[in-house]
């Protein structure tokens, strides 16, 4: 698909200002190691951003307001024009967080200005280029913001999973993650593993794209209002998000798998022909995000069948019914109580829906509204918090009309191909048992061993950057939680 262009001539930032024309000296950071992330400091020779019409600005102007309101109340309150250093070693007197009023939808959560954040960085995601763009597109910008970071590199698989179960999070006031889905993935399930998890995952997070695959960033451009862009243009509208501080609460996909396995999904898990995709296409990672064109058609030319079973339990049924407390429901592991899932080795519950099929082309179970930059698949909406999307599509679709569901997702247009093979449901929890453990499955995009497996939608989990000010809305009766986030993150105090 061809690559649309990466600015629009005259376009205005989030506040309504001509883009950036110069940096502010004394604004880049240092790459620290990752074994000493206090040795990275701001120092000296940013790049120039990019004059009007270039690269640095978004493809184009917010379709409203309403980022625009927020961004000027902070500028009216901003007391220097660039982002100031912290000297490693020097402790960092915290900011209170700031609370902005806006008359349609109440206070705003807001990351204090100015703000210190770590930077997660995989320099190998995608192809390869994500070091080189934040000091072109990132940098530039976060200065003009009063944003000071420490960048960290990630060196292997699992890396920042390591690194955020060790860090003293209270040193940041976010962590950002620039790579693809997957590092996002690691940060999160790094953050629920730790013996604070209830603390840590409070801890806001920013996605900025990088990557092969840029789904959960691509769906915060959408939900602030932005047009489908992809690749540059993604990566600065995502990061002016980071510089205009408002947060979101976002759910969490809670999973457990038959070895007993339990993780968390930010964005997807899939099984079957968009798993395939995924894993095969690792090998074309150099085209970056590119790569799953190139695995699709392959993937179409080889169409797989996979049989198993699919049950779960529809939003409308969750409406209705009473569920027993959490204090019935057992589970070993650390975390929020999955209360809607009883063990698999039980009968689902009697008010879940049991699909009729066996055989299936693809399931996958989706939170945001985005598979990748160019895939917008749930147009339908925002789920409500608790709430995820779930599609498969049935054995017996024709190569021709799968690759046109795929074709006209690029728009979200797939839905209204009336393909009979595809079924669509808004759900809260899901099971999944491949018969003989044939096919594969694609946590945000990470392969994952193909057992049975079971999810539940956490709502309201942690906190990200984001451009929409309005929580989605909840679902209705719910079964009694067994563990609240705070209403809004708390910044602990630096010492």
């Amino acid at each position: 698909m061809p690559e649309r262009a990466a600015s629009r001539p005259g376009s205005k930032d989030l506040a309504g200002r001509p883009p950036l024309q110069e940096a502010v000296p004394d604004s880049t950071s240092a790459v620290s190691s990752p074994s000493d992330p206090a040795t990275a400091e701001n120092d000296a020779g940013a790049p120039t951003a990019p004059a009007a019409g270039g690269e640095g600005e978004p493809y184009s102007q917010h379709r409203d307001a309403r980022l625009g309101s927020t961004d000027k109340e902070l500028n009216a309150g901003a007391a220097a024009a660039h982002s100031s250093a912290t000297a490693p070693g020097i402790p960092r007197q915290a900011e209170p967080r700031v609370e902005v009023m806006d008359a349609a939808v109440g206070p705003l959560n807001l990351l204090p200005r100015p703000c210190h954040v770590l930077v997660l960085l995989n320099p190998r995601g995608g192809k390869g280029k994500a070091l080189p763009l934040f000091r072109s597109h990132v940098q530039p910008l976060l200065a003009q913001a009063d944003v000071s970071f420490t960048l960290m590199l990630t060196e292997r698989r699992n890396h920042a999973r390591e690194l955020v179960r060790a860090e003293e999070l209270g040193r940041w006031d976010a962590l950002v993650v620039m790579s693809g889905d997957g590092l996002m993935h690691e940060v999160v399930n790094g953050l629920m593993e730790r013996p604070d998890w209830e603390t840590a995952i409070r801890k806001p997070l920013c996605s900025l794209p990088a990557g092969s695959g840029n789904a959960l960033a691509a769906s915060l451009n959408h939900y602030a209002g932005y047009e489908q862009v992809t690749n540059e243009a993604l990566l600065t509208n995502c990061t002016r998000l980071l510089c205009s501080r408002l947060l979101a609460p976002m759910d969490l996909l809670s999973l457990q798998t038959a070895s007993g396995l339990r993780l968390f999904s930010v964005l997807s898990l899939a099984w079957g022909f968009i798993a395939d995709v995924d894993v095969e296409s690792e090998k074309f990672r150099c085209l970056g995000e590119r790569r799953f064109t190139l695995g699709t058609f392959l993937r179409l030319a080889t169409l797989r069948t996979y049989q198993g079973r699919l049950a779960y339990l529809p939003v409308e049924t969750v409406v209705s019914k009473t569920f027993p407390s959490p204090d019935r429901v057992q589970q070993a592991q650390q975390g929020p109580v999955d209360t809607h899932l009883v063990p698999l080795e039980e009968p689902v519950p009697s008010h879940w829906t049991v699909a009729p099929e066996q055989d299936f082309v693809l399931v996958l179970a989706l939170l945001h509204s985005h598979l990748g930059s160019e895939m917008f698949t749930a147009p339908m909406g925002r789920c409500a918090a608790g709430a995820m999307h779930l599609f498969y599509v049935r054995a017996g679709v024709s190569r021709a009309m799968l690759l046109r569901l795929f074709l006209a997702m690029e728009k979200g247009r797939h839905m209204e191909c009336e393909c009979p093979y595809l079924v669509y449901v808004p759900v809260v929890a899901f099971r999944l048992e491949p018969k003989d453990g044939k096919g594969v499955f694609a946590v945000d995009g990470e392969s994952v061993v193909s057992e049975a497996v079971q999810g539940q939608v956490q709502p309201n989990c942690f906190w990200m950057v984001s451009g929409h000010m309005e929580s989605p809305p909840s679902l209705g009766p719910q079964p009694p939680p067994s563990w609240k986030p705070q209403q809004r993150p708390a910044l602990e105090e630096h010492p």
